[in-house]
């Protein structure tokens, strides 16, 4: 029996830390070794961190990660290690490492280089021309990267048709909504489809707006998963491969023959790359998922079933979590004003970073009402974090008496409400200037996306927890996580009580703003699915009410780009995967208001 202990180093690396990204690798090593296993994968540039971007623009770093990548070899005796990294050659290319038994034995380049929604390669990288075959203790292994995998016509096929019995794919896959299920589907096609044992590496943690949920994955040739990785969190995935289940799945369904005859005829077919070096070997009793594998109707490991509410709050721990770490914040700040949306982003900075590192700030103005107080409080006591009281009122007072001379007799308006929300911001800022606190902006997507949201006020901070997570959605998160605990945190009368900014007298959200249930619909469609007002409206919505929203999203444009990072947890969130010009004059819907309805 052909016997092969493969194992996936499911790790956290942080970008440009190629010294310490280099001691994890090393780290990682030892301890598969320590568990037998005889090809490790790490994933997508793992000595640079995923994604470098203009890091790659710097002669230093690219020279530095090479020579990170060459240090590798003497720590992979006895076994096969595969190793994301930039490659430096007549151009740059993202690039995997092979390394068998103390030697670096062949580098195998992306071919397919993904440049949509939030990936940029062809700005940075030269796209591979060719695949590798190697050929390791008799064992024949393709190695390919992240995009290469997506497509049924791509890298894989070739691999197979030339003999491959196991294919590594090295990912840095970001997470979002629904992903998981997607690309676990998709595994497991190309498994089946090539009758190949398929090992997925993919990355895991924080990395500014995005988040890698990990989730790596061995597949058996018949689309079975063997071992699967945790999700948010860094794991070490070992599995055993019985390498006859190939050559009988191959006999069994001949389906591919011509495939190989095509590849043939036309030359495609790879000639192998021989290590001379040798693997530990596994004893074949060992080899016990290999030898026995699970009938078809049944997988040996079923996915975990994690609803979509949990994947999307355990993203957003994760990401505020390694925003923090990786960023060099021990602790945050969060302006409490008693609402949903303070509530849930101090919930996750507790959760993520522990209670005794949130600082929570109460700064009630003279039209708060004393139960938003009494509910920040109580939230405070509830989640075990330090509460702080900065009535703003006098500073308020201060600002109104040094413009009044400049203002006149103009009425009151939506200036007089920003102001008090600029106070805040400044606050939070001197308070992150003084104790090195991050400031976590509150606001959601749904108020982000129409511009309800005030400039250098609530949009300060250093990072937007919630801006990619629609107001219904927020509900939904509040909700789960009251769910989980013994006790709920975020108190019932905060998931009830109308939403209000509280900036003016008797102020509600839907005084200015659809009822919220419509106007995640309208974004979602206009933002996500990039569907014409009239589109929209054929669903059923008020055209006028779309009109408004879709004008309140494009003319927004300029606070978007002047937001903090935003953790992404859909298929489209504002940043990096929405790039609209700020100066722009095409628009969907013609404008029903004036500018200055949502403030600034």
């Amino acid at each position: 029996m052909k016997c092969l202990r493969v194992g996936v180093a499911q790790a956290d690396f942080v970008v440009g830390d190629i010294r310490g990204n280099l001691e994890t690798i090393r780290a990682w090593i030892a301890r598969a070794r320590r568990r037998g296993v005889q090809l490790l994968v790490f994933p997508e540039l793992a000595v640079t961190g995923y994604p470098p971007k203009d890091l790659l623009r710097k002669p230093e770093f690219v020279r530095r990660n090479v020579e990170a990548a060459a240090s590798l070899a003497r720590a992979t005796r006895g076994l096969c290690v595969v190793v994301g990294f930039v490659e430096l050659a007549d151009d740059l290319y993202n690039a995997a490492a092979v390394f068998h038994d103390g030697r670096w034995i062949g580098t195998q380049r992306k071919r397919v280089l993904p440049n949509y929604d939030v990936f940029d390669e062809e700005r940075y990288f030269q796209a591979g021309d060719r695949s590798l075959l190697f050929e390791l203790d008799r064992v024949r292994l393709g190695v390919n990267i992240c995009e290469d995998i997506w497509f049924p016509g791509g890298p894989t096929v070739e691999l197979a048709t030339s003999g491959a019995e196991v294919v590594v794919n090295i990912s840095a896959s970001p997470f979002h909504a629904g992903k998981a299920a997607a690309r676990t589907r998709m595994m497991g096609t190309r498994a089946r489809d090539n009758l190949v044992f398929l090992v997925f590496a993919n990355l895991v943690g924080g990395q500014d707006e995005l988040v890698f949920d990990g989730r790596s994955m061995v597949i058996d040739p018949e689309g079975r998963c063997l071992a699967r990785g945790k999700a948010f969190a860094e794991d070490l995935v070992v599995a055993d491969l019985n390498l006859e289940q190939v050559q009988h799945q191959r006999l069994a369904n001949p389906r591919n023959r011509r495939k190989v005859r095509e590849a043939r005829r036309a030359g495609r077919i790879l000639e192998a790359v021989v290590s001379p070096g040798r693997t530990r070997a596994t004893a074949a009793r060992d080899c016990r998922k290999g030898d026995a594998p699970e009938p078809p109707w049944k997988e040996a490991s079923p996915p975990p079933a994690a609803e979509p509410v949990e994947e999307i709050y355990e993203a957003l721990r994760l990401g505020v979590a390694d925003y923090a770490r990786k960023n060099g914040f021990g602790s945050a700040v969060v302006g409490l004003s008693g609402g949903i949306d303070s509530a849930l982003t101090a919930t996750l900075a507790a959760d993520a970073l522990g209670p005794r590192k949130v600082l929570g700030v109460a700064m009630p103005s003279a039209v708060s009402s004393p139960e938003s107080l009494e509910d920040a409080r109580r939230l405070a006591r509830n989640l075990g974090i330090r509460l702080e009281e900065i009535p703003i009122e006098p500073i308020f007072r201060a600002y109104r008496e040094a413009l009044a001379r400049i203002f006149g007799r103009r009425r009151p308006d939506v200036t007089e409400q920003n102001l008090q929300a600029r106070i805040r911001g400044a606050l939070l800022m001197a308070l992150s200037n003084k104790f090195g606190h991050l400031v976590l902006s509150t606001g959601n997507k749904s108020e982000v996306g129409v511009g309800y949201a005030t400039l250098y006020g609530d949009m300060a901070g250093g990072l937007a927890v919630l801006a990619d997570v629609p107001k219904t959605l927020v509900y939904a998160l509040a909700r789960f996580r009251n769910a989980r605990g013994e006790s709920p945190v975020i108190p019932r009368r905060i998931l009830q009580k109308p939403p209000s900014a509280e900036l003016a007298p008797g102020q509600k959200d839907s005084d200015d703003l659809p009822d919220y249930a419509v106007l995640d619909g309208i974004l979602h469609a206009y933002v996500e699915r990039d569907e014409s007002a009239a589109e929209i409206a054929a669903r059923g919505y008020d055209p006028a009410v779309v009109a408004r929203v879709v004008a309140m999203v494009d003319r927004n444009e300029y606070k978007r780009q002047q937001a903090p990072p935003g953790i992404r947890i859909t298929p489209r969130a504002f940043g990096s995967g929405r790039r609209l010009p700020i100066t722009n004059r095409y628009r969907d819907a013609a404008p029903r208001h004036g500018r200055g309805e949502d403030g600034a």
